[in-house]
């Protein structure tokens, strides 16, 4: 097998390991498993990385275990928080199981017989435990003093932490025991704030069972300019398309920034080294040709959201920034654009003037108003600019099965679509 942890240390995907992991991993075909609390409808940028680590054992002929947290989303991780979690209803929890389940299937290998991976739940253990058992056989184990020490408690010492969110570590490291003795699973990955919960799981498999387990945490993702990773102006990117339209998505990242494109393409694509480093020449070349950031964004879109999803989007940002001419793109770019632009659906284009077609689309609010922003020269149809107040729109007008796109000025957007 290739020397995964040489290839991780490269991807800058190394905060902490555990000192003989290296020797484990050259013993043959591991279990290694990452957990996902639902503490939210979708995944969002910053569990991305953890999910690139399983993605990077998986390949490197391990088998990944991807564990929705649908028992110990219901206690709450006090991990990287400031203050208490609010507590998720079982009927919520559930669903965001199934819906982060769902979006697993494109980021993991659920095909490859001898690394094929697999989803878990564990409610479906923890949801059965007695709590007297739980403490006579796992509590028992914990000392109070150690668990203190632990960095996700201490960082809540002061602002207070409930003996709810404080127990979660055990729910943790019993997950880890329950995957060691059903699933042979022996390694456990996350980000660096999950360390203390981890070698929670190591330390409490070593002495009920015996067992040599081992753990790997990566580096919390920053950007360069100081602001938290995965977060724009409009709020948290999320994995979920209805969340995060696959154009944002994609423009998220080509507007990284220069100083941290290299870390994103090591850390968040499956591109082998030398096409990183030949695109990093490129760009060190001329930046603001901005490749790097092309190739990121291409990548990272079609990981998460399929090669349909990101062509859609890659020509739906060609359009609005007037890379090249709408008549010339898929019909699925104007369902992409119908998610970015005001959009407005007609039954008919039937004696349709350009005058109309601009106050229908919201660009002026009165006729008077379209036919001098007409005049004046500041209208579009579908890029191309109209001065003429008097044209009819036919159906040489209408692209991809029935899009007409609009433009006032530089920035503002309407698009008519007829209804099929």
């Amino acid at each position: 097998m290739p020397d995964l942890l040489a290839e991780l240390e490269w991807r800058g995907l190394v905060h902490h390991a555990t000192r003989e992991l290296h020797a484990h991993l050259a013993g043959g075909r591991r279990t290694v498993y990452c957990g996902f609390d639902p503490t939210a409808p979708s995944l969002q940028l910053g569990n991305l990385m953890p999910v690139m680590l399983l993605r990077r054992f998986q390949l490197a002929g391990h088998r990944p275990i991807a564990l929705m947290g649908g028992g110990t989303g219901l206690i709450g991780d006090p991990s990287g928080k400031p203050g208490e979690r609010p507590l998720l209803s079982k009927e919520q929890a559930r669903e965001h199981v199934h819906r982060i389940r769902d979006q697993m299937a494109r980021l993991l290998d659920f095909d490859s017989p001898d690394t094929r991976a697999v989803v878990l739940d564990n409610a479906e253990w923890l949801a059965k435990q007695s709590l007297v058992d739980f403490l006579r056989d796992i509590g028992k184990h914990f000392t109070v003093n150690i668990m203190l020490q632990k960095e996700s408690v201490q960082a809540r010492l002061d602002s207070g932490i409930s003996y709810t969110e404080f127990s979660y570590m055990l729910l943790q490291a019993y997950d880890f025991l329950h995957l060691f003795r059903t699933k042979q699973c022996s390694i456990q990955v996350g980000g660096s704030d999950q360390w203390g919960n981890i070698t929670a799981g190591i330390d409490l498999i070593r002495r009920v069972d015996g067992g040599d387990a081992h753990g790997l945490v990566g580096p919390l993702v920053t950007t360069a300019a100081g602001a938290k990773f995965g977060k724009s102006e409009a709020g948290a990117i999320w994995l979920d398309p209805t969340l995060t339209s696959p154009y944002r998505f994609y423009q998220f990242w080509i507007n990284t920034d220069d100083r941290d494109v290299e870390g994103y393409l090591k850390v968040f694509t499956l591109l082998p080294q030398d096409e990183i480093k030949a695109l990093l020449k490129s760009h060190h070349k001329d930046p603001s040709g901005r490749v790097a950031q092309q190739n990121l964004a291409l990548e990272i879109t079609q990981l998460v959201h399929g090669k349909d999803a990101c062509s859609s989007a890659v020509a739906a940002s060609a359009i609005l920034f007037e890379e090249f001419s709408p008549r010339d793109v898929a019909p699925s770019a104007f369902d992409a654009l119908a998610q970015e632009i005001p959009t407005v659906a007609l039954d008919s284009s039937d004696g349709l003037t350009l005058v109309d077609a601009v106050v229908r689309a919201g660009l002026a609010k009165s006729k008077s108003e379209a036919r001098r922003a007409i005049e004046q020269g500041g209208i579009y149809v579908n890029q191309e600019r109209v001065q003429d107040v008097a044209r009819m729109l036919g159906p040489a007008d209408w692209l991809g099965g029935g899009n007409l796109l609009l433009r006032k000025g530089k920035k503002d957007y309407g698009l008519l679509r007829l209804r099929r």
